[in-house]
C-alpha cells in the first residue's frame, strides 16, 4: 500500500447496497434478487459497511445483527483488482468487530473455508443450491393460500422457531417484495409452513420455504414454481442435513450448481432443519 493511498471503512447508503453490493454480488455470479436492497436493509442498516481506497469503493460486507445475540455475516467482496492486498481483512475485521459477542453465522463459500474457521467458525451443515425449470399446474391445492390470510403476527411466531432471531423488520419487507408471490400452508387452520418466490438477476428464487411436514413442503413448492412462466430458472438452497428437502429438489428434476458451508462462532442455534426446506438467503441466513 503506497503512502497516498487511504483506505477507509464506513457505513453504506441504501443507494450504495443497490448500485454496489448487489452488482459485485450479481458479478460474482450469486444471483441476488431485484429487490433484495431493500428488505436487507430493514434489519440492521448500518451493519453495511463499505472499504474504500482514496474515496473508491473496492471492498464490502455486511454484518447483520438481529438482536443483541444473533448476527451474520454476507457479501464479503473485494474487487477482483485489490484481492490479496490486506484491504479484505482490515472490512472483515471492522465487520467482526461490530458482532463481537454475537454468535455469527455464515454461508461460506468453498474456497474461503479454511480462512474462516481460522477466524473462530465451526462447520454446522452444507447449504446446497438447486437449479431447475418452472413447470405450469393447474392442480391447486386447499392446503395453500395467499400468505396474506395469515396474520403478521402468526408469521412471525411461526418463523421464529426455525431462524435463529426474531426478524420482524426482515420480514415484513420480504413477504411484500414487487415481482414474488407468497404462500402459507394451512393444517387445521394454523400456519404450517410459508414460502415465497422472487424475480433475480436471472430466474427466480425460492426461499424460504419452511414446513411442518414433506406433503406441504412439495405443495409449497409446486405452488410456488407454477406461479412464474412455464421454462424459468428457479432455485433452492436446501440444508444438505434435510434429506426430505434434497429428496424433493431432485424428485423435481434439479441439479446442484452451488454449495456453501453454514458455520457459526458459537453452537449451531437450536431450530428444527428438518422443517427447514429452503433457507431464506445466503446473504443473511
Amino acid at each position: 500500500m503506497s503512502k497516498k493511498e487511504q483506505f477507509s471503512i464506513r457505513q453504506m447508503t441504501k443507494e450504495e447496497m443497490e448500485l454496489i453490493a448487489m452488482e459485485w454480488a450479481a458479478d460474482e455470479g450469486w444471483n441476488p434478487g431485484l429487490y433484495d436492497a431493500e428488505c436487507f436493509a430493514a434489519p440492521d442498516a448500518i451493519g453495511f459497511l463499505l472499504g474504500l481506497l482514496d474515496g473508491r469503493p473496492i471492498a464490502c460486507i455486511s454484518a447483520v445483527a438481529y438482536n443483541r445475540h444473533f448476527g451474520f455475516l454476507g457479501f464479503y467482496i473485494v474487487h477482483p483488482e485489490f484481492r490479496g492486498q490486506g484491504y479484505g481483512l482490515k472490512l472483515w475485521q471492522a465487520a467482526m468487530g461490530y458482532l463481537e459477542d454475537h454468535n455469527v453465522g455464515l454461508d461460506g463459500v468453498v474456497d474461503q473455508q479454511t480462512n474462516y474457521r481460522k477466524s473462530g467458525f465451526t462447520f454446522a451443515y452444507r447449504n446446497i443450491r438447486y437449479e431447475g425449470i418452472a413447470q405450469a399446474t393447474a392442480i391447486q391445492f386447499p392446503e395453500i393460500v395467499p400468505l396474506t390470510q395469515v396474520s403478521f403476527s402468526e408469521l412471525s411466531s411461526y418463523d421464529e422457531k426455525l431462524f435463529p432471531a426474531p426478524r420482524p423488520q426482515f420480514l415484513r419487507c420480504w413477504i411484500n417484495q414487487p415481482e414474488s408471490r407468497a404462500l402459507a400452508a394451512l393444517s387445521n387452520g394454523k400456519l404450517a409452513g410459508y414460502s415465497l418466490i422472487r424475480k433475480c438477476r436471472k430466474g427466480y428464487k425460492i426461499g424460504p420455504l419452511f414446513a411442518d411436514t414433506e406433503d406441504l413442503a412439495k405443495k409449497l413448492f409446486l405452488t410456488c414454481s407454477g406461479s412464474v412462466e412455464r421454462g424459468a430458472k428457479i432455485y433452492l438452497d436446501t440444508p444438505e442435513v434435510n434429506r426430505a428437502a434434497v429428496t424433493l429438489a431432485e424428485s423435481q428434476g434439479m441439479q446442484t450448481v452451488f454449495e456453501t458451508a453454514r458455520m457459526y462462532t458459537q453452537s449451531p442455534p437450536d431450530i428444527d432443519l428438518s422443517k427447514v426446506y429452503g433457507v431464506t438467503t445466503f446473504e443473511l441466513g
